[in-house]
């Protein structure tokens, strides 16, 4: 004879650790959302609006409340501006563009951001290396927080408006022409004067980082 008491007993068990499992996937899924907590948000844009203020020369005729407006409605931009903050980065607005409507932020610390040190340049290059492996490579660290590297071009823009690695040196876009042969290319300011430098793209320096952008 069935024992229907003990069958409804074992399906409840059942039910119970399939909706428990599906709940716990939905919790790594949440924590795997590139969102920020409402008290997260709230000490960024803080951080954000107080460096705006404090700075406006890199952003004269800007008004803050238009570009709180933008990050608000913008939850994973954010998020990554979030990674630049939490990175050493001290992300900040240096231009728009007119078109888009877009505020760009760039990596404004002083020296090369320090929590994004020791890397080499991309995937190849770590990969390449049979022994004492950096951590990460900058390639892929920038695309994970939502960043664009700073290209040649955009590293001396930043530096006409403050004087930016004088201690340290800071990854930038690599030529794919340069990094075909090998190579990848840095760049710092000495003597009141922005230098372009080169190195094996697997090599990686305590002092050396790297910048981003991001278009809001």
């Amino acid at each position: 004879m069935i024992n229907y008491k003990n069958e409804s007993n074992e399906f409840l068990v059942d039910l119970y650790f399939y909706y428990r499992g599906n709940i716990e996937r939905m919790k790594n899924i949440n924590s795997n959302k590139k969102e920020l907590s409402a008290g997260q948000r709230e000490k960024l844009l803080s951080t954000l609006k107080i460096r705006f203020e404090k700075n406006m020369n890199r952003h004269k005729g800007f008004v803050w409340n238009k570009v709180q407006a933008k990050l608000e409605a913008n939850a994973e931009k954010l998020w990554s501006l979030n990674e630049m903050e939490r990175t050493g980065g001290e992300p900040d607005v240096v231009g728009h563009v007119q078109k888009t409507g877009e505020y760009i932020f760039y990596d404004c610390s002083a020296e090369s951001p320090k929590d994004r040190r020791s890397l080499c340049y991309d995937r190849e290059s770590l990969e390449s290396r049979k022994e004492h492996k950096p951590k990460n490579n900058v390639i892929d660290m920038a695309t994970a927080m939502g960043i664009e590297l700073l290209t040649e071009e955009q590293y001396r823009d930043l530096q006409k408006i403050g004087n930016f690695d004088t201690k340290t040196s800071s990854w930038v876009k690599t030529p794919s022409d340069i990094r075909k042969l090998g190579g990848a290319i840095f760049c710092d300011r000495r003597y009141d004067t922005v230098f372009v430098y080169h190195n094996g793209a697997e090599s990686y320096y305590a002092a050396r980082g790297f910048r981003g952008l991001l278009r809001v």
